[in-house]
């Protein structure tokens, strides 16, 4: 149903350093750059970051995106915190969003909040 998502950034250049190496840890890559917008993805770009000078920081908007392992959630939040991000909640179970729902919460450095998030069979 959703095609892409973007979230606003006040600097291009420090966003795109910030989710290259976040986003690689879901398996995603920066596909497109053009102009004051990139784009990452898997296969085509569906989650990008636009330049915005006035963008200011967020205080609701929340992106979710499907890892395939709780290891690559782990990787995300890890790689979110060494680029300069902000834990918005640890890895682990949230018993309160169904059942083996395993995610780790952050605010990039302009405050959008993203998350990582997989699901664990029952064992």
């Amino acid at each position: 149903m959703i095609d892409h998502v973007s979230i606003p950034v006040r600097d291009l250049g420090a966003a795109m350093t910030f989710y290259d190496a976040v986003l690689a840890a879901l398996g995603y890559a920066r596909l497109e750059t053009r102009g004051a917008t990139a784009g990452y993805g898997k296969t085509y770009a569906e989650f990008w970051v636009n330049a915005r000078a006035d963008a200011m920081p967020s205080d609701g908007a929340h992106v979710g995106l499907r890892a395939k392992t709780t290891g690559m959630v782990d990787a995300f939040y890890a790689a979110a915190l060494a680029a300069g991000g902000v834990s918005d909640g640890a890895p682990g179970l949230r018993p309160a969003h169904g059942e083996g729902y395993y995610a780790a919460f952050i605010r990039d450095p302009d405050g959008n909040r993203i998350e990582a998030v997989t699901f664990i069979a029952e064992r």
